[in-house]
C-alpha cells in the first residue's frame, strides 16, 4: 500500500516563477501572515511581563534584544519572499553540506551551556547550527523526492532518507540535542510519506526511530531522568520535576481568564526558563485558558494554510518544500505546548514566534518566508509567450 505521489518537479515553472517582475504580498496566504503577526505580538507581550521584574530599571534587556529580533525577521521574511524557488533548489544540498559542516565545529570547537554543546560564536554573538542543520535538511530532502527525487524514493526510500537524515542527527546527538534531532527524523519522516513511499517502509522508520529513543533514554542519566520526571512530576518535585510542577501551578493559578496582565507570581523565579522553553505557561498563568487557546489556534491555522499551499502547489518541489516548511514551524510548537502541559518530557524547545530566542525567531521567519512565496506564486498571475501570443495563467 502507498499514497499517491506528488507532482514531478517543473523546471519550466520554477523559470517562469524566476522571472516574476516583484513578490506581491496581497497574493501571499492571509491566514499565515494573520497568525504569524499575531504570535509575534502576543510574545512581545509576554516576554515584556515576564522579564519586566527582573530588569533593574528601564526596559529588561531580554525585551529590547526580542523586539529586535523580531523587527530583523520581518525584514527577513520580505525579503525571502522575493528569492525565486528555484534558487532554493540549486542551494539545497551545498546548504545542507554547510550545516553538517557547522554540526561537526560545533561538535568540536562549541560554547557549552549547561551540559550541551550547541553554541557557536565569538564574545556575545553566538547561534546555534541546530536550527539552520534543521531547515536546511528539510530543504535538501525536498530536493532528493522531487525531479528525479520521486523514482529514486519509491525505489530506495530508506537509502535516500538515511542519507539525508543520519549525518545532521549523529552531530546533534552528540551535542547532545536529541529534540533537534526528533524534529528532524520527523519533518524528513513526513516528505517522505508525502512522495509516495510504501507504509510499510514507513512502518520501518518509525520502528528503528522507536528502538533509537528507548536506547538514548536508556544509556543517557539525564535523559532517563527527564522521563522520571515526566512520569511522576509530584514525587521528584524538588528535583527533575520541578519545573514541570511550576507549569502546573501556572496554569492552575490562570484559570479561564487569568490573572491581570503582570501580576503572575511563577515567573518571580520559580519557573525556570519562563520566558523562553515555558512561555506558553506564563500566558497560561496571565491570560488564561483564553490565552493559550488564541495560541494554539494561531499555530492550527498556520498549519491548515500551509497544508493548502502544499495541496495546491503545481509541483513536487514546491509541495515537498510547502509541508517540510509547515512542519518546521507546526511540529515544535505541537511540542513545545505538550511539554508544558506534561504530555512529553521536556525537551527544550522555544515557541515558534513566541518565546525569547533570536536564532529561532530568524529560521522561522525565513521558514514562512518560504510558505508566503510558494503560496503568491500559486497565486500571481504570469504572462507566458506561446507563438508569439500571450497567454495568461499561474506560476508554479
Amino acid at each position: 500500500m502507498s499514497v499517491r505521489p506528488l507532482r514531478r518537479y517543473s523546471p519550466q515553472s520554477n523559470r517562469r516563477d524566476s522571472e516574476l517582475p516583484a513578490f506581491r504580498l496581497a497574493a501571499a496566504d492571509g491566514a499565515v501572515l494573520t497568525a504569524v503577526s499575531l504570535l509575534a505580538a502576543i510574545g512581545l507581550v509576554a516576554v515584556y511581563s515576564i522579564t519586566a521584574p527582573r530588569a533593574a530599571a528601564g526596559l529588561p534587556p531580554q525585551f529590547s534584544r526580542h523586539l529586535v529580533a523580531i523587527l530583523a525577521s520581518a525584514v527577513l521574511l520580505i525579503t525571502v519572499t522575493r528569492v525565486p524557488l528555484a534558487l532554493w533548489r540549486k542551494i539545497a544540498v551545498p546548504l545542507w553540506c554547510a550545516s553538517v559542516f557547522a554540526l561537526a565545529i560545533t561538535l568540536m570547537l562549541g560554547i557549552e551551556v549547561n551540559g550541551a554543546r550547541r553554541w557557536i560564536g565569538w564574545h556575545s554573538i553566538r547561534f546555534q547550527p541546530a536550527e539552520i542543520a534543521k531547515f536546511a535538511t528539510v530543504l535538501a530532502a525536498a530536493a532528493f523526492f522531487s525531479e528525479g527525487g520521486s523514482k529514486r524514493a519509491r525505489l530506495r526510500p530508506l537509502i535516500g532518507t538515511a542519507a539525508v537524515t543520519l549525518p545532521p542527527v549523529a552531530l546533534l546527538l552528540g551535542q547532545p540535542d536529541f529534540g533537534s534531532s526528533l524534529v528532524i527524523c520527523a519533518v524528513v519522516g513526513i516528505q517522505l510519506f508525502v512522495s509516495g513511499a510504501p507504509i510499510r517502509h514507513l512502518g520501518l522508520c518509525i520502528l528503528i526511530g522507536l528502538i533509537g529513543t528507548a536506547g538514548y533514554i536508556a544509556m543517557r542519566p539525564y535523559a532517563y531522568a527527564r522521563w522520571t520526571g515526566f512520569l511522576d512530576p509530584w514525587a521528584t518535585a524538588n528535583r527533575e520535576g520541578f519545573q514541570l510542577v511550576q507549569s502546573f501551578v501556572a496554569y492552575g493559578r490562570g484559570g479561564n481568564f487569568g490573572v491581570p496582565l503582570g501580576d503572575g507570581r511563577q515567573k518571580l523565579y520559580y519557573l525556570p526558563e519562563a520566558h523562553t522553553d515555558f512561555l506558553l505557561s506564563g500566558i497560561a498563568e496571565e491570560a488564561g485558558l483564553l490565552g493559550v487557546l488564541v495560541v494554539l489556534g494561531a499555530f492550527a491555522s498556520i498549519i491548515v494554510a500551509g497544508t493548502r499551499i502544499a495541496m495546491r502547489a503545481r509541483d513536487s518541489f514546491a509541495a515537498q518544500m510547502a509541508f517540510g516548511m509547515t512542519a518546521l514551524v507546526g511540529l515544535p510548537a505541537a511540542i513545545n505546548a505538550a511539554v508544558v502541559m506534561g504530555l512529553l518530557p521536556t525537551t527544550g524547545f522555544t515557541l515558534p514566534f513566541v518565546s525569547f530566542g533570536a536564532n529561532s525567531m530568524v529560521m522561522c521567519a525565513i521558514t514562512v518566508g518560504l510558505l508566503l512565496r510558494i503560496s503568491a506564486c500559486e497565486a500571481a498571475p504570469h504572462v507566458v509567450r506561446v507563438s508569439g501570443a500571450e497567454r495568461r495563467g499561474r506560476i508554479s
